[in-house]
């Protein structure tokens, strides 16, 4: 099955069949699930290569779900020294057909799926359990080679692929399999770190006297004390703090460690099979069973997922040398730089298909004719003025005609839907006399906040300042909008929103979006309006009028057309260098932008502190992935104005200078190159087009009407050196601190940086609306964050009464209290169960409270109130001591959020 396997990433790679193969390719993997449906085992990893072949293992797990449909499975892994009987121990338990021999008779991993009957299904929830099965640890045949590392390798993915690894250990000589305890729990803090909680079981085999309960008890307490040894060892390596086994995971030392007679009873060969042996088999059953039942498992789709993940972060010793978050922050940045750099040279090789021309005439009357006297009039007659858009005008238009609001005329002034407390006006509940739940008004947050983010990037698709803006782009906002409520609405809620709810939607949405949308539009026309260009080019078109009726050659004005069509693309490529070298000092230099996202939130916070706006404060809670986007937007204006005489403009300086050098030294090569071949101008232009296109948007193309008949190539190089230096002058002379303004949306220096900072989670607390910190969008396990918030601020509060909860998470998830969630209460103690949304949080029962928002609630105490119309008095009376904190000890306390 390997060599079936690699001849079927052999051919994938060059996507035709290998010659004389009687069958296509694509056949390979649909027979390989085919086995593995029969019963057969399928090798995962290759124990000679020590190599997983994802293309290979993708493409059978992808038949497997044509096949059987995406089943939801139960991966059980088995690690332990080699010739530990762990195939054996398989094979006894589900009557599988794994290898078993003296040696290592398993070489790197195989999986075989094993159906689970009706009567178990209803037990575990699966359809089938994955058996992978490994090779041993320490072999005999890889000595002399780096086993630990292999081993450690090999461990790392098991653990990582299994919802239960079962750890098979011979015997129960605790310095025998010390090694292999540590490489054991450096996998499972590795697992850790990565958001994985995998269960594992230990299995003693060969044991004597697995009856001893006395003895077994001893035996458990070492084992608990060598995992907490091992543990710390493991610890230092991984750069972490863990002290115990139980800190790394979940594990019962009661249950989870089993002991198993010998196989055979006497010496074999023609010794019968041990009926101990047996019954332990069926209790390791069962203990799997209990584990299985109360695990999601995966679906087949997310094992391929997850074999995928885990074996390039092997590749990639992502678990090896993991660090801080700071130091994974620069690794990111410096990749975005290297991207923006690459994708910038690609942008203007693809734009450099433009076309421009430009007529020059031999007569001076019939030049003189056309550009001093028809071409301006004819010009300005005959194109229509701009008219100024009104984004808005049209979306009340959109809303009116197409979606019938008749109300929208009437509504001069939308509630902003972004910072309204409750979206209890907008909705009809559909059970009589019930209100909207605290969970109904997250679900509607989080619609929101979701159309928000996908209507951006749908205004950025469509490249407004290259096309200009068109009805048509509200109508396509706006459709897109209708249908993601409908879909909400579709769902499991127990409302329906009424028709405002849709038009202040709308109407948020594209005031949000208003400025972006008319800045774009204004780029495209002061790039494609006829009279605006006509004019800005009538003083370069002038001048080579000039010089030609003063008798200059074709070779002179040849180039200065050339250095006058150089102008605008040297500008936008010195502009979008400045840019990324800004934001990339920015993220040096800047206090606030040169960590990670919880230093970028310290300093947001310690800014509204000073500021004291509620209605700001209210913005960063409610909204606060576009309180960051302004706030760096911010910072970045700032920093632009501050520093632009000491670090911009001698950034733009020096990167127009090096551009210049650049155009002289592709000018000068070109000569050479033109001389070598004896080629004529045509040749010279393809070369000096060419040699810039990584770094300027100009070809040939841009100079296809040009008529360059008797243009001397031996001069053209000395004609530019000398009008080259004026282009660079006039350029130099309108840099200003609102350059970014001339730039394209995705080239301005904050969206290079809200692009880096803002591409992770944004799920907000239930509670308190803190917002977790997990540096990835969608990112497997619990959201989490190091300090909630008092629930009160997201206007919690005592039902039936007016009373504000003054409450941290992490304190009244220990009480005795308990919350309600449409009509049912829950105790806070057991918050999960209320499910959605409050399943997917990991809140930590302690007294972890941060000074800072204690500051905070007093401070604008009187706000709140009026915000929730509810009041900090009776069960939700603010301590005393919580006013004793004052501003400076809220903005000191700041300091736990972020690693310096």
């Amino acid at each position: 099955m390997r060599e079936i396997g690699q001849i079927y990433e052999s051919c994938s790679s060059v996507r035709k069949n290998k010659k004389d193969l009687q069958f296509h390719f694509s056949s390979l993997p649909s027979l390989a699930a085919e086995m593995m449906i029969s019963g057969f085992p399928l090798e995962l990893m290759d124990g000679d290569a020590a190599h997983v072949p994802l293309v290979w293992i993708s493409a059978v797990i992808d038949k497997l779900i044509q096949k059987l449909g995406d089943q939801r499975v139960f991966v059980l892994s088995v690690i332990g020294i080699q010739s530990s009987g762990k195939s054996t121990m398989l094979n006894a338990m589900f009557g599988l057909q794994f290898a078993v021999s003296a040696g290592r008779c398993t070489r790197g991993a195989f999986m075989q799926l094993v159906k689970v009957s009706d009567e178990l299904k209803t037990q575990m929830n699966f359809d089938y359990i994955l058996v992978v099965d490994t090779e041993g640890f320490r072999a005999l045949e890889l000595a002399g080679r780096s086993t630990r590392h292999h081993d450690n390798e090999l461990a790392t993915f098991v653990v990582g692929l299994g919802n239960l690894t079962l750890i098979n250990i011979f015997g129960e000589n605790l310095s025998e399999m010390q090694d292999v305890l540590q490489i054991v729990v450096q996998a499972f803090l590795r697992m850790k770190k990565v958001n994985l909680s995998p269960r594992c079981v230990f299995v003693h085999q060969n044991v004597s006297d697995v009856t001893a309960g006395e003895k077994n008890m001893e035996g458990r307490r070492r084992l608990q004390e060598k995992l907490d040894e091992m543990t710390k060892l493991a610890a230092k390596d991984e750069v972490c703090n863990e002290e115990c086994f139980s800190d790394v995971i979940r594990f019962d030392i009661e249950n989870d460690v089993k002991y198993f007679a010998q196989l055979w009873e006497g010496s074999p060969s023609m010794a019968p099979p041990n009926p101990n042996y047996c019954e332990n088999i069926q209790e390791l059953k069962k203990t799997i069973t209990f584990h299985a039942s109360n695990s999601h498992g995966m679906m087949l789709t997310h094992l391929k997922d997850r074999i995928k993940d885990l074996w390039e972060a092997l590749l990639n010793e992502q678990f090896v040398f993991r660090k801080l978050e700071t130091e994974y922050s620069k690794w990111a940045w410096s990749l975005r730089s290297a991207m923006k750099e690459t994708e910038n040279k690609l942008h203007n090789q693809i734009e450099n298909e433009a076309i421009h021309k430009v007529d020059i005439k031999n007569d001076e009357e019939t030049l003189k004719k056309e550009f001093l006297e028809q071409c301006v009039n004819k010009i300005i007659s005959d194109t229509p003025p701009i008219k100024d858009i009104d984004i808005m005008r049209d979306v009340r238009e959109i809303l009116r005609d197409t979606y019938g609001c008749v109300s929208v005329d009437q509504r001069m002034e939308s509630r902003d839907i972004f910072s309204v407390p409750s979206y209890s006006d907008y909705v009809k509940v559909k059970v009589d006399d019930s209100s909207l739940s605290k969970e109904d008004e997250v679900q509607i947050r989080s619609l929101v906040t979701d159309v928000a983010q996908h209507t951006e990037k749908e205004i950025q698709s469509f490249n407004i300042s290259k096309k200009g803006y068109n009805i048509r782009c509200i109508q396509q906002l706006t459709g897109y909008i209708k249908a993601s409520i409908v879909q909400h609405e579709e769902g499991p809620v127990n409302y329906v929103f009424k028709i405002e709810f849709f038009m202040d939607l709308v109407l948020s949405i594209c005031e949000k979006e208003n400025k972006m949308i008319i800045d774009q539009n204004k780029m495209f026309w002061e790039a494609n309006d006829p009279v605006t260009n006509f004019k800005k080019k009538l003083e370069e078109y002038y001048s080579i009028f000039q010089k030609y009726c003063h008798g200059a050659t074709s070779t002179v004005i040849f180039g200065e057309i050339i250095c006058q069509k150089l102008k605008e693309p040297i500008e936008q490529s010195v502009y979008k260098k400045t840019a990324r070298d800004l934001a990339g000092e920015m993220r040096s230099n800047s206090e606030s932008l040169n960590g990670n996202r919880s230093k970028l939130e310290k300093h947001i916070l310690k800014t509204l502190a000073e500021d004291k706006v509620f209605e700001k404060y209210m913005n960063y809670i409610k909204n606060p992935r576009d309180h960051f986007k302004d706030f760096i937007r911010d910072e970045v204006s700032r920093y632009i104005t501050d520093k632009f005489s000491v670090s911009v403009l001698p950034k733009m300086k020096k990167n127009i200078k090096l551009l210049q050098q650049k155009i002289m030294k592709a000018a000068h090569e070109s000569t050479e190159h033109v001389q070598e071949y004896r080629g004529d101008v045509g040749l010279w232009l393809k070369s000096f087009t060419q040699q810039l296109s990584d770094v300027l948007i100009f070809s040939e193309k841009d100079l296809s009407g040009v008529n360059h008949d008797d243009v001397d190539v031996k001069l053209l190089e000395d004609v530019i050196r000398k009008e080259l230096p004026a282009i660079i002058l006039d350029i130099s002379s309108g840099f200003t601190e609102t350059f970014p303004v001339k730039l394209d949306y995705k080239d301005k220096p904050d969206e290079l940086l809200i692009d880096h900072f803002c591409q992770c989670c944004w799920v907000q607390c239930p509670f308190c609306k803190a917002i977790c910190t997990k540096t990835i969008e969608n990112h497997d396990g619990d959201h989490s964050v190091p300090f909630h918030r008092v629930d009160g601020i997201n206007g919690w509060h005592y039902r039936y009464t007016k009373d504000l909860s003054a409450h941290f998470c992490t304190t009244v998830v220990t009480s005795d209290q308990s919350f309600i969630v449409s009509d049912v209460s829950f105790p806070y103690k057991e918050y999960r169960r209320a499910g959605g949304v409050y399943a997917e949080w990991s809140i930590t029962p302690d007294h972890s409270e941060l000074p800072y928002w204690k500051w905070f609630v007093c401070q604008f105490q009187k706000d709140l109130e009026n915000y929730y119309n509810k009041q900090f008095q009776g069960r939700g009376e603010i301590p005393a001591e919580w006013k004793e904190h004052k501003q400076q000890d809220a903005i000191q306390s700041l300091d736990n959020l972020c690693v310096a």
